[in-house]
């Protein structure tokens, strides 16, 4: 059991760490082609942060293990929604601009909305694979437009704008010149340690989730689900004490619209699943209740306040508790 917590806690590190050194890499790449800085933070930033999500839910399923790798994505857009934005606001209520809320809110819910759907019927497979990542393009297009009239900033814009916040290396330049050769050998490095961090912390979970006589999407549900996103909880964290809530706000509406588009849809194409019938029948209905539920805690007073965010983190508790079968 030491080995497998071991396994996943150094996948966890080779996955963050990796993702960090990825997206760098990526970033001055797409500098050098040309790319506007808008679009590289929607893409790029946005998606590259989403990458230890991506590499253990991908191979979890390439692993013949669909718990760990759905339950990974449902259970990182429940952490996110109630641990992470309730973090948040304990550190700092912030204020919500509505027109945000509902049309990024919106979009997060009838992504969940679909992924049930798809439960209840195709299952996780390459056409739905491919129906959600054309979503995610008609998303990013839609939110490059919006940005560039000067609309509200959407929350993928947000989540790039947290990354960038945390670690400035991130933040695209207008202009820039030079070789391609570091940003090069910085993607290839961050690929190998997502890859290989991806690998030891599914081993980890697996070994784990059979030494404790526990199923496969409980680990992925809380332990992968709340490691694979802690990125997110340090970026959110920052944005609130910086008094930035839209942002914070927005890193997690972005994070989970990603979460389900992006990785969910690239599972179904490399690794077509059958979701879980546990996290078809509970866990998946309870992430459309939170969505509404965090909505109409920000939609109410226009704000997020210290008593909602200590309900919420209080519920990812309570949550976290039950599925690791404490009650």
């Amino acid at each position: 059991m030491l080995i497998d917590s071991l396994f996943l806690l150094v996948g966890l590190v080779f996955l963050i760490g990796g993702g960090e050194l990825l997206v760098r890499g990526a970033v001055r790449i797409a500098e050098r082609l040309g790319l506007s800085p808008m679009l590289i933070g929607l893409t790029v930033v946005g998606m590259g942060t989403s990458m230890p999500e991506l590499a253990a839910s991908v191979q979890a399923a390439l692993a013949g293990s669909p718990g760990i790798a759905v339950g990974n994505i449902v259970g990182s857009n429940i952490a996110n929604a109630l641990l992470i934005l309730g973090c948040a606001a304990l550190l700092s209520p912030f204020l919500v601009q509505r027109g945000v809320l509902r049309r990024d809110g919106g979009v997060g819910l009838a992504a969940a909305a679909a992924l049930l759907l798809a439960g209840h019927t195709l299952g996780l497979g390459r056409l739905v694979g491919v129906g959600l990542e054309l979503a995610m393009v008609a998303y990013v297009y839609l939110a490059f437009r919006q940005e560039k009239l000067g609309a509200d900033h959407s929350a993928g814009f947000d989540k790039a704008l947290a990354a960038e916040a945390v670690d400035p290396g991130l933040v695209p330049r207008v202009e820039s010149t030079g070789s391609l050769v570091v940003p090069a050998v910085l993607f290839l490095a961050g690929l190998v340690l997502i890859v290989g961090g991806g690998s030891l912390l599914v081993k980890g979970a697996i070994s784990i989730a059979s030494g404790l006589g526990v199923s496969d999407e409980t680990i992925g549900l809380t332990v992968v689900a709340v490691g694979t996103s802690l990125p997110e909880l340090v970026t959110s964290a920052i944005a609130a004490i910086k008094r930035q809530g839209d942002i914070a706000l927005g890193n997690v509406l972005g994070s989970n619209i990603y979460n389900i588009l992006f990785i969910g849809g690239l599972t179904g194409i490399v690794a077509p699943a059958t979701i879980p019938s546990g996290i078809l029948g509970f866990d998946l209905p309870l992430l459309l209740f939170i969505t509404l539920l965090v909505m109409g805690f920000a939609w109410t007073g226009g704000k997020l306040s210290r008593l909602e965010g200590a309900l919420l983190v209080v519920g990812y508790a309570a949550y976290a508790s039950f599925t690791a079968g404490l009650w």
